[in-house]
């Protein structure tokens, strides 16, 4: 059964996501608004909305689900070496915008884009408001690759990445996970399955203990992961 939003004020709950679709995978609701409140309201629960234009909001809870433990980031000998060899810088919160709509541009194995205006304009919004982040990677003064996301706690929700140039997305999910293990984020939500993402340590868990890890993290008090500005990658503890 999918459940309808349309009508329903923001701060409602979803159902339990338990209930989710099978096919597809994890459609639970349908309708409703990107208001902050309920965005905020279905992370907490591990539910995310994802569309495409044309389409009503459609909000997910796919299981298996796709996750990073910190600890386990996988980087590779080639990638360590593309960070000590000085061409790339890293920042946090220095162009959201940028970042989102680079994720929102399409790509050549995909046809448009699930990134509409009213999920930019939504993400940007709760940026301003110190709940979404970004990641960025830069050669030179050109934007590269980077990622963005929902901090909630000591939860991190990805959302997308993309890269410019070979390997700029692996250099902003690597420091992600840096990131994670200092703030700290206790797991970092990749959502679905992919080549790459299982490539750099990501792994499926159940339903059940994805729910489990996530009700001990969002509850945690945080901090503020702030603006920093440019340092080369070579300062990252990877490439040591």
């Amino acid at each position: 059964m999918i459940f309808d939003l349309d009508g329903t004020p923001p701060d409602v709950g979803f159902p339990e996501t338990r209930l989710a679709e099978k096919d597809p995978n994890g459609l639970l609701a349908i309708g409703g608004d990107l208001l902050q409140e309920r965005i905020l309201t279905a992370y907490r629960q591990g539910i995310f909305p994802w569309y495409s234009a044309g389409q009503p909001i459609l909000w997910w809870s796919p299981a298996p689900r796709m996750v990073l433990h910190p600890d386990e980031v996988h980087v590779s000998r080639s990638l360590r070496k593309v960070m000590r060899q000085g061409a790339f810088e890293v920042s946090i919160n220095h162009d959201f915008e940028g970042v989102i709509r680079a994720c929102a541009a399409p790509r050549s194995q995909q046809e448009g884009t699930w990134l509409v205006p009213e999920m930019i304009r939504a993400y940007c919004e709760l940026h301003r408001n110190g709940y979404a982040h970004s990641l960025e990677i830069w050669q030179g003064e050109s934007l590269v690759g980077g990622l963005y996301g929902v901090a909630i706690g000591e939860m991190f929700y990805g959302e997308s990445m993309f890269s410019r140039k070979p390997n700029a997305s692996k250099l902003a999910f690597a420091k992600l996970a840096e990131i994670a293990l200092e703030h700290p984020f206790q797991l970092i939500d990749c959502q679905i399955h992919t080549d790459h993402l299982a490539s750099l340590g990501a792994r499926e868990i159940g339903r059940e203990a994805f729910h489990s890890k996530i009700a001990a993290a969002v509850d945690k008090p945080g901090r503020p992961l702030g603006r920093i500005e440019r340092t080369p990658v070579a300062h990252m503890r990877w490439a040591q």
